[in-house]
């Protein structure tokens, strides 16, 4: 640290581009690349690449988090902070808690539910079609109503989908809170 207490320039960098990459990293996830494979691929398929990559766009979105509160955090003394960089700690602790909850718990209970769904539909010929391409009767809905236990199987995944997807907005709106904090804080551009 310089003196007078501001960080220098290096951690400052580092601040803004790991805050910055994180956020645009859960813009592509949650709005761009979810959407884009799930019109595109065949639903067995687009589970099978989400099951890959959001166990480690989870764990990176917590390595942002804690990375942030760890420049964050020591910058002053607690008693010192402003309400902004208070709020902006605690931004970054919430974001870095749903991003944990989202990694250790809800994603492996969803994929779990996923793999499982994906099971009984191969069973019955499905999932190897692309969302929207089917025409007649919807045959899960039909397995739906026919089979209990995959229509509990299905309300168990969207359960935990659910809380995933309201867990990954969470993170999403935090650190897009802190990234206008920061631009809100630029004396000139």
């Amino acid at each position: 640290m310089e003196d007078g207490g501001d960080s220098g320039g290096l951690i400052k960098v580092i601040h803004v581009l790991v805050l910055s990459g994180a956020w645009g990293m859960q813009m592509w996830v949650t709005f761009a690349s979810g959407f884009l494979l799930f019109r595109n691929l065949p639903r067995h398929t687009f589970g099978l690449v989400q099951s890959k990559l959001f166990p480690f766009y989870f764990y990176i979105s917590m390595g942002c988090a804690f990375t942030n509160l760890c420049i964050l955090a020591p910058q002053r003394a607690w008693i010192q902070l402003t309400f902004w960089e208070a709020s902006q700690l605690g931004l970054l602790l919430l974001s870095l808690t749903l991003a944990t909850v989202n990694a250790r718990w809800l994603e492996p209970h969803t994929t779990t539910a996923m793999w499982a769904l994906q099971a009984m539909e191969k069973e019955r010929g499905l999932g190897g079609e692309v969302p929207g391409s089917h025409q007649g009767p919807d045959p899960y809905r039909q397995l739906r109503e026919k089979d209990p236990k995959y229509s509990a199987l299905r309300k168990k995944f969207f359960h935990y989908h659910g809380l995933s997807t309201l867990c990954n907005l969470g993170c999403l709106v935090s650190n897009g809170l802190c990234l206008a904090g920061l631009a809100l804080g630029l004396r000139s551009l």
